[in-house]
């Protein structure tokens, strides 16, 4: 796997590109906003929002207008719940802040990956284990048996089943559905209980405790 850091600060950039590279990716490293959209293609991007010569989140947003299935890890000191949101809207698939573990970041790095390693070119048809969903239909069937869904039952289900198999945090699931993260909470639960009435088997849509739901992928 092919990796772009892009980071200003070289410790903290050679420092990580050890750590990276003993742990077998191939790290090309970017200090500023114009290398970091001139480097050769990769799998996944860390990127500093915090750049010399332009603002990460218009780098985030360009390298996502690129291409879907980048992974892109927002990796920075802005910690404020507001930077996160931004971060996510604009493209990042996950928001690391600093002083962070290498263990954290590799964990991240290994979720992202899977993710874009499930992501098809198109993605009209979705299959998570018994459950197959056409997108552009906006039609859910379980084990083939037809299933209706309100609208905001089909986008949590959509949501989850784009990362079918991992925990999806209930604030992306927010802003996948709702487009915000200021959703009340309860409002999300009760869309889930009936998302799991509807599907037949409440089982096939897990709540991760602290975290959000996951869609059984098998």
């Amino acid at each position: 796997m092919r990796i772009l850091l892009v980071e200003d600060d070289r410790r903290v950039a050679g420092a990580l590109v050890s750590a990276l590279t003993r742990r077998g990716y191939d790290v090309e490293h970017a200090a500023t906003a114009e290398a970091a959209l001139s480097a050769a293609p990769c799998d996944l991007v860390l990127l500093d929002l915090n750049l010399p010569d332009g603002d990460g989140l218009e780098v985030c947003r360009a390298l996502r207008r690129r291409s879907a299935q980048l992974g892109i890890i927002a990796v920075t000191a802005r910690g404020e719940e507001r930077d996160r949101v931004l971060g996510l809207r604009v493209g990042a698939d996950d928001y690391v802040v600093k002083p962070f573990s290498m263990g954290e970041l590799q964990a991240r790095i290994e979720a992202v990956l899977r993710r874009a390693a499930h992501t098809r070119p198109e993605r009209d048809l979705l299959e998570a284990g018994r459950i197959s969903i056409d997108v552009a239909a906006r039609t859910v069937a379980v084990d083939g048996r037809p299933v209706s869904l309100t609208r905001k039952e089909f986008d949590i289900l959509v949501s989850l089943a784009r990362q079918s198999g991992l925990a999806v945090p209930r604030d992306r699931i927010v802003l996948d559905v709702w487009g915000t993260t200021w959703t009340d909470r309860h409002t999300v639960e009760v869309h889930v209980g009936s998302l799991r009435g509807k599907l037949g088997d409440p089982r096939l849509v897990e709540t991760v405790r602290g975290v959000g739901y996951r869609l059984r992928g098998e």
